[in-house]
């Protein structure tokens, strides 16, 4: 019987040997954290607070790549003008970035 199955012998685990094993899975999770998550929070809380701070007369564009002047503004929507006489209202969230005063005249 001793043919077929060579004997198992436990490996001895001390504490420095279980610290070096989570050791990979603790800097992955560091370089994650300050590669991916952290700028990407960062970059969710500056959106929301220039979403907030909307004002009619801001030139914006949307995220789907339309630029206008803003005329009204709702809790959800704003309504912006992209042309003279022609308005479009997009959800509040879609404002991609604040334009400098004067791109609409510039482009």
């Amino acid at each position: 019987m001793n043919i077929l199955f060579e004997n198992a012998w436990a490996q001895s685990s001390g504490s420095g040997s279980t610290f070096l094993g989570f050791l990979p899975l603790v800097v992955i999770f560091i370089v994650f954290y300050f590669l991916l998550i952290r700028p990407q929070s960062k970059k969710q809380k500056e959106h929301k607070e220039m979403i907030s701070s909307l004002i009619v007369g801001n030139e914006v564009i949307t995220a789907g790549g339309i630029l206008g002047k803003i005329v009204a503004i709702k809790e959800q929507y704003v309504v912006i003008e992209i042309s003279e006489g022609v308005r479009v209202k997009a959800q509040r969230h879609t404002i991609g970035a604040l334009m400098p005063k004067g791109t609409i005249k510039k482009g």
